[in-house]
């Protein structure tokens, strides 16, 4: 089945400008993103940056990336992505991931399990990934966002907000569900979602994939069983990863 790989890398990021192009072990971080998608079996013909800055461009011209340059005015990385489709003139039934410019350290495995739940679910319009939440601080803490998971891993809704939340035992987090921001999608159903205007529980709580459930779209998410790092979201975060990655080839 076509597979594609869309990366979008923005480069004015309002809490840290220029972060695609940050250097791990030598490389920009864009570049590391491309080598996990690599990683997973994807083939480099089928990986693509999405961008919005020449700076982008020009960092990975030596790399031999394909990088597509889209328009400055979207509003989200999914409106990118589904410029780059509408350029590339891919069939409806292509199956593109959006894997996130900013996750470094993104499990490979994490890529292979979105491609074969898409492909073994496609009645589902987007797909997406949850872990399990283990720790009462992420589950109160609105910058980790929850994932309410029903039968078959029908996505029921997502939040900031502690929830699940369990009436009779607050402390029970059995069914809690970190949600992890990589997406796939056929491009017909890409292409559905960016018709819609942004929406207005999207805008309450500041997630779009809010927009296709208040439409009617489906999401189906798996279950992932790794560790999966934090993106990078500020100076901390870039930190902490540079950390992590030059230890662990030392």
């Amino acid at each position: 089945m076509n597979v594609k790989v869309v990366i979008p890398a923005r480069y004015g990021s309002s809490r840290l400008p220029g972060k695609p192009l940050l250097t791990l072990l030598d490389k920009p971080v864009i570049y590391h993103v491309i080598q996990r998608c690599k990683e997973a079996g994807i083939e480099q013909n089928d990986i693509f940056v999405a961008t919005d800055d020449q700076r982008i461009i020009d960092a990975l011209r030596d790399e031999s990336i394909q990088v597509v340059l889209t328009s400055s005015e979207h509003q989200s990385g999914t409106d990118r992505i589904n410029e780059v489709a509408q350029i590339k003139g891919w069939d409806e039934d292509t199956i593109i991931v959006n894997v996130q410019g900013d996750e470094p350290m993104i499990p490979y495995r994490l890529i292979q399990r979105i491609v074969s739940f898409t492909q073994l679910n496609p009645s589902y319009h987007i797909t997406t990934a949850v872990v399990p939440l283990v720790s009462q601080d992420d589950f109160v803490n609105p910058n980790v966002v929850k994932a309410i998971i029903g039968h078959n891993g029908r996505a029921l809704y997502f939040t900031r907000s502690p929830s699940p939340l369990n009436r009779d035992n607050s402390s029970d987090l059995s069914l809690a569900k970190r949600h992890i921001g990589i997406y796939a999608y056929r491009a017909s159903a890409l292409k559905q979602f960016c018709s819609y205007s942004e929406d207005e529980l999207e805008q309450y709580e500041k997630l779009e994939q809010l927009r296709a459930l208040s439409h009617g779209m489906s999401i189906g998410a798996t279950i992932f069983d790794g560790f999966v790092p934090h993106g990078i979201d500020t100076i901390d975060d870039y930190e902490n990863i540079k950390k992590i990655m030059e230890e662990n080839i030392l």
